[in-house]
């Protein structure tokens, strides 16, 4: 028998730990962790949980970063199984001792006792045994000639089957911290073992070959695209600031290569037919299309720009005469737009001007996401908002159009 026992010594005041570390998303962009977390994911030095898989790596960096634990602690023992946070008994343990509880373990082979007394009450015992019958009464495993026996569906021996004492140790920890001490849990309240993971001695979870999954063929490359990633250029903007079919179909053709969503595809269809239509009239049915589908405002705002150029749209009021003998009349100026799209659907309720304005920002923001993207400058948004203290959507085209120019001259770095 075992006994592991933290020392009598008064119980430490609870220190919350350094967030960040060597490596933190918290000095980083959106994009710049997304780019992290992609590139750890390729390496195999990470757990098998985590390969090829960046979301869950961001995930569980995030979820780390908010118990100020560094990047390599929380990639060994935070997990995501399930979509559900979890984290190992070892951490668990780690984190009660840490908040100065007291912890005794008794663990032997056939069973485990776990201690846990609150350094704020120390009168308040919690004490938590597991066995192998708990063991077999959960459908972790059987007992033949009173021996743990576990098989995956190969016949493969399992962990319950090979590492008993480490299964029920982990089990107990477990389930004592939850009871005593769920606060330095946040949260992620069960082991990967727990959740339904095949886990390792350590109680890491592991990648396993199903009995059912088809072999993988020698020779076939297996290619894993990440659509929801950020894309390495905005087709979008390019595609609305050029007419020209060639263009166009290369774009279109650039944008397929890089693995674009459906939704993002359609968009740029979208745009290439408005370019080619003759009069307004197909413009407003591509806008009033795209509306319906609930396509994205910017997308919509280049539409609509688009259209103001087709033949048949409506052209702004001039006459100092007409804005007078409107006003007279008491007829309502409308809402404001909040995009060039809002103007284009109720053009016939809002003056000429105010669409006049809404079309040259949006023209201004086209060509100010056009440089941009020829110049790989990937956090525009949070740059121009740095410089201007507003976001892009709000500003008018001559202050888009002058951040333009700093990024053509290379100063908006």
């Amino acid at each position: 028998m075992t006994v592991t026992t933290l020392p009598t010594a008064h119980a430490p005041t609870a220190v919350a730990p350094a967030r960040g570390g060597a490596l933190s998303l918290s000095h980083m962009s959106p994009y710049e962790a997304w780019q992290f977390c992609e590139s750890l994911a390729n390496t195999p030095l990470l757990p098998d949980a985590y390969r090829k898989q960046p979301a869950s790596v961001l995930w569980a960096m995030e979820y780390g970063r908010a118990l100020g634990l560094d990047v390599v602690t929380t990639i060994t023992t935070i997990h995501v199984i399930k979509g559900k946070p979890c984290q190992s008994a070892d951490l668990m343990l780690g984190r009660t001792r840490s908040a100065g509880h007291r912890v005794r373990i008794t663990s032997e082979r056939t069973r485990c006792e776990v201690r846990i007394m609150r350094h704020d009450d120390p009168d308040d015992e919690t004490v938590i045994e597991w066995v192998l019958d708990d063991a077999v009464t959960a459908g972790l495993c059987t007992l033949v000639d009173g021996r743990p026996r576990a098989r995956d569906q190969k016949g493969q021996p399992q962990p319950w089957e090979k590492f008993p004492r480490a299964m029920l140790r982990a089990r107990a920890i477990a389930e004592a911290v939850r009871i005593a001490c769920p606060e330095v849990l946040h949260g992620a309240i069960y082991t990967p073992e727990e959740l339904g993971a095949v886990v390792d001695q350590e109680g890491n979870p592991v990648v396993v070959e199903r009995a059912d999954a088809p072999p993988v063929q020698e020779g076939v490359t297996v290619v894993q695209s990440t659509p929801n990633g950020p894309p390495p250029r905005d087709f979008l903007a390019e595609a609305a600031a050029t007419a020209d079919a060639e263009q166009l179909a290369a774009i279109l053709a650039d944008a397929e290569a890089n693995g674009a969503p459906t939704e993002y595809m359609t968009c740029l269809a979208e745009i290439r037919d408005a370019h080619a239509a003759e009069s307004v009239g197909p413009v407003r049915a591509l806008h009033t299309a795209a509306k319906e589908r609930g396509a994205h405002p910017d997308h919509l705002a280049r539409l609509a720009a688009i259209g103001a150029t087709k033949p048949g749209a409506k052209q702004p009021d001039t006459g100092d005469e007409k804005h007078t003998a409107r006003d007279e009349q008491g007829t309502p100026a409308g809402p404001a737009p909040h995009s060039v799209s809002d103007a284009v659907a109720a053009e016939a309720a809002i003056p000429g001007s105010v669409v006049t304005a809404e079309q040259a920002a949006a023209e201004a923001e086209n060509a100010l996401r056009l440089a941009a993207s020829r110049a790989q400058l990937t956090d525009l948004d949070a740059a121009f908002e740095r410089a201007h203290g507003l976001p892009i959507e709000q500003a008018p085209a001559a202050t888009l159009d002058a951040f333009r120019v700093l990024i053509e001259n290379g100063a908006a770095r």
